[in-house]
């Protein structure tokens, strides 16, 4: 699968300019060179997690030292972290900016994605987590900011879901 080195740039910059100094991840395929600018640059701080739900702790504690953090993961990590999301940032208020590999849409190709895919809304929707699903390289910018604000402003988790029309070369 060739992930998109462009596209991972595009999104990268996005996250410095609107100041985000701070990545948590796990390794995953659609965000290897996410995470790989991130390690090579000395101005961000990227903590690379055991397992997902470590993020909403490390992005709470970003948030009380007054640093922009975003929590990156696939959406199967996602649902393994609604836990720390529900009883940490949704139950005291605290802003998180996830951005989640969409596995398991249309055109997945990995049988073991699909059931992640089809979660992963219905769980965002009933946790009244507000997201959008990013697409297109030419709006990262805008809607990244716009997540950060509204997660800022509202004081909760908002995520932004990186489709496979973004993260993807064919």
């Amino acid at each position: 699968m060739p992930v998109s080195v462009a596209n991972s740039r595009i999104i990268y910059e996005a996250l410095k300019s609107i100041n985000v100094g701070l990545i948590s991840a796990l390794p995953e395929t659609w965000l290897v060179h996410l995470t790989s600018m991130a390690d090579e640059d000395p101005d961000m701080i990227l903590v690379r997690l055991n397992k997902e739900e470590e993020g909403v702790g490390i992005s709470a504690g970003a948030h009380f030292a007054g640093r922009k953090s975003v929590m990156m993961m696939q959406n199967h990590g996602f649902l393994t972290s609604i836990n720390g999301i529900v009883s940490l940032s949704q139950l005291y208020k605290i802003p998180l900016l996830m951005m989640i590999s969409y596995r398991g849409e249309m055109g997945e190709r990995d049988p073991w994605q699909t059931q992640g895919g089809i979660s992963t809304e219905p769980v965002l929707q009933a946790l009244g987590i507000p997201y959008n699903k990013l697409s297109n390289p030419d709006t990262v910018l805008k809607e990244l900011a716009a997540a950060q604000t509204l997660a800022e402003s509202s004081q909760r988790p908002v995520a932004l879901l990186l489709t496979r029309d973004l993260m993807w070369e064919e």
